[in-house]
């Protein structure tokens, strides 16, 4: 009898974020239509997460299958020492005016913990490029989540995902966006320790899309900047329209000196990561001194055929139809969250709160957190319902590809409301 390819998959792959335990299931996907994923069986979800947060047009995307075809014609990869290509100029050149502040370069890496690490490299060699030895300190959001390299882990807040690393990761100093006093920073080391500041704009997806307001990290930024503190804004999962706006970042007053994307950046279809920095960070890497050189990069860095892709992300993302398609699941989402007030719905869940494309609320449960198993009983559930969720533990959220219909996002609601009432 033919395994079936989940029991294939069974026998040779260990996946992310998933428990071992025996009995632990896979679904077999064979295709992807818009914001469809369909099985081996044929039955249909609606991809309500746009596959870990990455898929902005649909799966399978018609215009970026060809432009990835035509690319691999002409050329699939090439070391980016000493060479470059079409695709990665076109893209520095086009993505460089849209980036929320006067950025002057483009890094490649291959994905979002590349582009934040190299962004915590950049920011600590600029200080030691000065001959500034004293700045080697690093300040982050608390709960914030950057990558699982070593780098971003060590800016990440500490957590179930870095417990058995913890003694291997670099001392960081936490700030608590919600405090009253920033200034309180600085009162265990003086502000002239640190090197930088990483944050994730409005919305901090990992620590279950908790999000906060423009106001708040203006005054944050305002005082950290004043202390010639680099600010890296590590937008990879907030980019490309999620917060409403292109970038989360276009929101606040204040810029920031880094910015790190990757995620939506090829519109799902290949990893690709982007560090872009402004002209004071670069200049500190225009010298004489070889020592000064960044010497970071990988294999793959600006692959021509992710380059190629994402270009034709960026075009989709700023057609009239795309942005209107974004303004439409915002004014949508608000109205799901004034119907999550009824009494018998409203009664089962709490926090209910929204940033643009990304709507989240937690379920009333014993403990908050992503060991909540209660996330397994919704994906369940809902994937039973023809709609794919997957739940931060006890916080349910949807963050759907732009290209969603009004009929299709209705029955996201419809799944969830179902499920609900359920429990």
């Amino acid at each position: 009898m033919q395994l079936s390819l989940a029991e294939r998959d069974e026998k040779v792959i260990w996946h992310p974020y998933t428990s071992q335990k025996k009995g632990h299931t896979t679904t077999g996907i064979i295709r992807g239509e818009g914001v469809w994923l369909i099985d081996e069986d044929e039955h249909r979800y609606i991809d309500a997460i746009s596959s870990w947060w990455v898929t902005l047009h649909g799966h399978a995307h018609p215009y970026i299958a060809h432009k990835l075809y035509e690319q691999a014609l002409l050329l699939e990869q090439v070391i980016f020492a000493g060479f470059t290509h079409l695709p990665a100029v076109q893209l520095g050149e086009k993505l460089l005016p849209l980036l929320p502040g006067k950025f002057s370069k483009i890094f490649y890496s291959d994905n979002g913990s590349t582009a934040t690490e190299v962004a915590i490299k950049m920011s600590l060699q600029y200080w030691w490029n000065k001959g500034n030895t004293n700045r080697t300190r690093v300040l982050a959001l608390t709960d914030g989540y950057h990558g699982d390299t070593f780098g971003a882990m060590s800016a990440s807040g500490r957590s179930i995902f870095t417990n058995p690393f913890r003694d291997k990761l670099f001392e960081v100093t936490y700030i608590d966006i919600e405090s009253p006093d920033h200034e309180k920073l600085f009162e265990e080391f003086p502000a002239d320790e640190y090197a930088c500041f990483i944050y994730e704009p409005l919305v901090q997806g990992a620590a279950g899309m908790k999000m906060y307001s423009p106001g708040k990290l203006d005054a944050l930024l305002a005082t950290i900047k004043a202390h010639d503190i680099i600010c890296i804004a590590d937008e990879v999962m907030t980019g490309f329209g999620r917060t409403g706006t292109t970038f989360a970042s276009a929101q606040c007053n204040e810029k920031p000196d880094i910015i790190c994307l990757s995620k939506g950046l090829t519109g799902g279809t290949l990893p690709l990561g982007i560090t872009a920095c402004n002209e004071k960070i670069y200049a500190a890497y225009v010298s004489e001194e070889r020592l000064h050189t960044f010497f970071h990069g990988h294999s793959f860095t600006a692959n021509p055929l992710s380059c190629a892709t994402a270009l034709a992300s960026l075009e989709l993302l700023l057609e009239t139809a795309c942005q209107q398609n974004i303004q439409r699941i915002t004014q949508l989402h608000a109205g799901f969250i004034k119907s999550l007030g009824e009494e018998k719905i409203n009664a089962k869940i709490k926090n209910v709160r929204q940033t643009g494309t990304i709507l989240a609320f937690e379920i009333l449960s014993e403990k908050d957190g992503y060991l909540n198993t209660i996330g397994e009983f919704v994906t369940r559930r809902a994937m039973a319902k023809s709609v794919f969720l997957r739940p931060l533990g006890n916080t349910l959220y949807i963050l759907p590809p732009y290209c969603i219909t009004m009929d299709e996002l209705g029955l996201v609601y419809a799944v969830i409301r179902e499920i609900l009432e359920e429990l």
